[in-house]
């Protein structure tokens, strides 16, 4: 919870809580049970921890002694809820005992009364959300780490594919040069060795890859022309292009490819009411630049955090060395931005 949800909530807890105080109990019994659930919420908001347990089981003690309305109150529980669930969400167990003995003591004082059941309820609601909050953060690193590891394995299929096709073209050449001279002794065992060599390099590497690679799967590089066919396709947002073309490593055009892929996805799912989208590809010295924006309101469903599609792509582009950055404009929109060394 964020702090500021937390001081709003506590003070209107506090609020409630006093109001309904001062009407059962009425006089000034309502300003104990205020003045600790300020001090609770604002120390929870300031990332304290032990002390607020001290302070609610001191406020325990002194309510039984001096006959005021029993604590902790709601605002102090909302306070103690929070740190206790923080706590068991990243394993932390001294916090969450703390909190279990706190409602011990308040149990022991009032029995079975509304307001210590209230502080052992809270506890446990406490406790399981923060577990089922450490739940939900392992399978999202889990499935973050899949995503990486597969689009790892993607750009090794595909650079296998990229280097079979050069060292086959040395080992033809090496049988070429072989059969079309007579060459020395000498140079022609280079020329044998350089054919086995070769030849015993796509052995090795089909065997490698050949465990990575999947039942149909292609495998190869996105060509440029696969680049302009996925942005004819495009039936989103109004296209504006500017894709320049060049003689670029298939693994780099591979990856272009799969960056605007996923930046067109995401306009789509999540910039529906763009007015227009840009993709613009384009050589910078030894670097090429992948910028794909669009101009939807500041206000999108888009979501803060980063989705599994941009942590593959993310993955990729720094496997070749590169910086991917997606983010809101100033301006309104999104932007993703690609920088890959050539």
């Amino acid at each position: 919870m964020k702090r500021t949800s937390l001081v709003l909530a506590g003070a209107l807890a506090v609020v409630v809580t006093a109001g309904a105080i001062r009407v059962s109990w009425g006089g000034s019994y309502w300003v104990f049970g205020a003045v600790v659930g300020v001090l609770a919420v604002g120390g929870a908001a300031a990332g304290l921890r032990y002390p607020l347990f001290g302070l609610a089981g001191a406020a325990i003690v002194v309510a039984a002694v001096a006959g005021l309305p029993r604590e902790p109150g709601p605002a102090t529980v909302l306070a103690l809820g929070v740190v206790v669930a923080t706590a068991a969400r990243h394993v932390e167990v001294g916090v969450p005992v703390a909190g279990l003995v706190v409602v011990a003591v308040g149990l022991g004082a009032g029995g079975t009364a509304t307001v210590p059941v209230l502080g052992a309820v809270g506890w446990v609601a406490a406790v399981g959300v923060g577990l089922g909050l450490r739940a939900l953060d392992v399978r999202r690193r889990a499935a973050r780490e899949a995503v990486r590891r597969q689009e790892r394995l993607e750009l090794a299929r595909e650079l296998h594919d990229v280097v079979a096709h050069h060292v086959t073209g040395i080992v033809v050449q090496a049988q070429a040069a072989q059969l079309r001279s007579a060459p020395p002794a000498s140079v022609r065992g280079a020329l044998a060795g350089i054919e086995a060599s070769g030849t015993d390099a796509l052995a090795a590497m089909r065997r490698l890859v050949g465990v990575l690679r999947t039942p149909g799967d292609a495998g190869q590089a996105a060509a440029p022309e696969e680049l302009d066919d996925l942005l004819d396709r495009w039936r989103g947002p109004r296209l504006r292009r500017d894709v320049a073309t060049g003689e670029w490593p298939a693994e780099v055009r591979g990856t272009v490819y799969r960056v605007v892929q996923e930046a067109l996805t995401n306009v789509s799912r999540h910039a529906p009411d763009a007015g227009s989208v840009s993709v613009s590809v384009a050589a910078d010295g030894p670097r090429l630049v992948v910028d794909v924006t669009d101009d939807a309101p500041a206000v999108s469903s888009r979501p803060a955090r980063e989705g599994y599609g941009l942590v593959g792509m993310r993955e990729r582009v720094e496997s070749l060395g590169g910086v991917l950055r997606a983010g809101p404009r100033d301006a309104g929109g999104w932007s993703v931005r690609a920088t890959i060394p050539l």
